[in-house]
């Protein structure tokens, strides 16, 4: 289904507000800005300094580099239960057997924390007086967060799930529940799964600019050798030399993860414009010989 007109009509909407409303969050005495274009040049979420953190790939290149052609999430992390290694373990050889392993990315389908940031180049945030948007580079996704107000008592479930965001001191807090599972649900490229209690909290924190760019080029060594093509329209600005944005992401779910982990994503200043992007939904995988399976719902919404 087509996403860009839609999002071009929020931003409109989103411009013509902005002209006709008072100071915006971000312009309010104490409050941080972290408004405008941010981005990276390698995909995934990175590990903390120490303590559990998200799956890695367990296939290299022969340059050591990760092989994003065999995608292996490491079944053995001692955050996975038992049955969720048996499905990252069973997606990872679909992998290995060339069978492109559906995901909501794919598919088209919404794409909830921390799966949006391991997915994604580029994000835009709009700091207004009530609410936090944030519009992501690829497939034109966009998130509305709404700012210093409650969950609501009874969270449906969602496929973004429900977020609601306030800000301590320097930092600007988002808090995530009700995020709706499926049978092609995941939290990052190599599949491990989530279940409907899944609950995602992330820090966004301004960072001095060599911190950024150090973090970024440990992250991207991992990844790459050469330097990425640009095929969403967003590239790092060389000139820029203020700060980085690092966004601390705490993921618990009880039905799926033996604890909560961290895992960090490091951004600094893009330049560009976001592309106006189709995401064409098609079940039919041609490129392997097989469909992916259309989500279904265990139980009606209604």
């Amino acid at each position: 289904m087509p996403l860009g007109n839609s999002r071009a009509q929020a931003l409109i909407a989103i411009g013509m507000l902005t002209a006709l409303a008072p100071p915006s969050a971000a312009q309010t005495a104490g409050v941080p800005d972290f408004s405008g274009l941010w981005g990276r040049d390698s995909l995934h979420l990175e590990s903390p300094a120490s303590g559990p953190g998200p799956v890695v790939n367990l296939m290299h290149t022969p340059g050591g580099t990760q092989d994003m052609n065999r995608l292996v999430g490491d079944y053995n992390n001692p955050i996975l239960k038992p049955e969720a290694a048996a499905v990252l373990k069973s997606r990872g050889q679909m992998s290995l057997d060339g069978i492109s392993v559906p995901n909501p990315h794919q598919l088209c389908r919404p794409e909830p924390p921390p799966l949006i940031f391991a997915v994604q180049f580029a994000f835009e945030m709009l700091q207004q007086k009530n609410e936090i948007t944030l519009l992501y580079s690829h497939d034109n996704k966009v998130r509305h967060v709404r700012l210093s107000q409650p969950h609501p008592a009874h969270v449906v479930p969602s496929g973004q799930g429900d977020s609601v965001a306030h800000y301590e001191g320097d930092t600007l807090v988002i808090d995530t529940v009700g995020i709706k599972s499926s049978q092609i649900s995941a939290v990052d490229w190599y599949g491990t799964p989530h279940s409907d209690a899944l609950h995602v909290v992330e820090k966004y924190r301004l960072i001095d600019a060599d911190a950024a760019k150090e973090a970024a080029r440990k992250h991207d060594r991992q990844y790459r050798v050469a330097p990425r093509p640009n095929p969403n329209g967003i590239a790092l600005d060389p000139t820029y030399k203020g700060k980085g944005l690092q966004i601390e992401l705490t993921v618990e779910d009880p039905g799926v993860f033996t604890m909560p982990w961290k895992a960090f994503v490091t951004y600094q200043r893009a330049q560009g414009d976001l592309w106006e992007m189709s995401c064409a939904e098609n079940f039919h995988e041609y490129y392997n010989g097989m469909d992916a399976p259309v989500p279904r719902a265990d139980k009606p919404d209604f």
